[in-house]
C-alpha cells in the first residue's frame, strides 16, 4: 500500500500558557496518535510526551497497540514516581495504526477518532470512539439523553486516562475497520470536539479538499469559536484514494474550481503565460 497522506496541527489556544498536548505521526510505521496531557505546567506535557513517545516506541517495535498503551500508563506512574514532572499527571491518548487495508483505533480517555467518508451527497460523519468520562458513563445508563451530553457541567470529567494512581492498568478500548476510498480519519484532543460539534466538523471537512486544508480549517475554527483548551489534530486519507502527479501541488494551492485536476491545468496555463510575457518583455 502506498504511503497514507496526513496533516497534523497543534495550539495552545488562547487561554492556556502552555501546550501540554502532543501528537505522534509515522506514516512509515503506520501510526499516529493524538495525547492530552494533564497536570498543570511542566507536568500535563511530560505525561503526554511519556505516552508519545513509548506508544511510538513499542509499536514500532510490533507490539500491539494497546499493549503498547498499557505500557504507556506504566511508564507515567514510574517516572512521576521518580519525581520527573508532577504526582497525579496524566493523559489521555488518541492511536491509529494502518496495516494495509485494515486499521485499528485504541484509547484512553476523551480524546477522539472520527470517521469522514466523502459521497455524492457530500459526506458523511461517524465518531468511532466513546468517551472515558462521566457523561458518557451517564447516557449509557440512560440517566441523560446524547443530546445533552455537551451542555453538562462534568463534561469534561473523565473516568479514566494514562498515569492515574487509581488504577493499576487501563481499559484500552479498541476498535477496527477496513479503509474505503475518499475517507479520512481526525484524531483530536477535546480542546476540538468541545469548540466544534459534529455539524460544524461536518461542514468544515466536506469544504476541505486535502488532509492539509481540512487541518488548516479545523484549527482555524476552533481558535474562532474560542480556544479555550489546547488544540491538537491529526487528519489521515485512507491508503486507497488515488493521488496523481500534482496533487502535492493542488495541496498547496488556492482552490479554484473544485476540481483539482482542471486547477493544476489553469495554474500550469497561468505559468506558462506568464513565462511567455517575461520572455518577451526582456527579449
Amino acid at each position: 500500500m502506498p504511503p497514507l497522506n496526513y496533516s497534523a496541527a497543534s495550539d495552545k489556544g488562547h487561554c492556556r500558557d502552555n501546550n501540554e498536548d502532543t501528537y505522534f505521526a509515522g506514516p512509515d510505521a503506520g501510526v499516529w496518535l493524538v495525547a492530552d496531557g494533564m497536570g498543570g505546567h511542566e507536568a500535563g506535557e511530560v505525561a503526554s510526551a511519556i505516552a508519545r513517545d513509548v506508544i511510538s516506541v513499542q509499536t514500532r517495535a510490533q507490539v500491539p497497540l494497546a499493549t503498547a498503551i498499557e505500557q504507556a500508563h506504566k511508564a507515567i506512574l514510574e517516572a512521576s514516581a521518580r519525581g520527573e514532572g508532577a504526582a497525579g499527571m496524566g493523559s489521555t491518548v488518541v492511536a491509529l495504526k494502518c496495516v494495509g487495508q485494515e486499521y485499528e483505533i485504541a484509547w484512553v480517555g476523551d480524546s477522539r477518532a472520527y470517521l469522514w467518508t466523502f459521497t455524492d451527497e457530500g459526506g458523511s460523519l461517524e465518531q468511532l470512539t466513546l468517551d472515558h468520562s462521566y457523561v458518557q458513563m451517564l447516557v449509557d445508563t440512560g440517566a441523560i439523553s446524547a443530546s445533552d451530553m455537551d451542555k453538562h457541567p462534568d463534561k469534561n470529567v473523565i473516568t479514566q486516562c494514562l498515569g492515574s494512581t487509581d488504577l493499576q492498568r487501563v481499559k484500552v478500548d479498541t476498535i477496527h475497520g477496513i479503509w474505503e476510498k475518499n475517507q479520512w480519519i481526525l484524531l483530536c484532543s477535546d480542546g476540538l470536539s468541545d469548540e466544534l460539534n459534529d455539524e460544524a466538523l461536518a461542514r468544515l471537512l466536506c469544504s476541505a479538499r486535502s488532509p492539509r486544508d481540512a487541518a488548516a480549517k479545523l484549527m482555524d475554527a476552533a481558535l474562532d469559536e474560542g480556544g479555550n483548551d489546547n488544540i491538537t489534530l491529526q487528519v489521515i486519507e485512507s491508503p486507497l484514494t488515488k493521488r496523481y502527479f500534482y496533487t502535492p501541488i493542488t495541496d498547496w494551492l488556492p482552490a479554484l474550481t473544485g476540481n483539482a485536476g482542471l486547477d493544476f491545468s489553469l495554474y500550469t496555463l497561468a505559468t506558462a503565460s506568464l513565462a511567455l510575457l517575461c520572455f518577451w518583455v526582456i527579449g
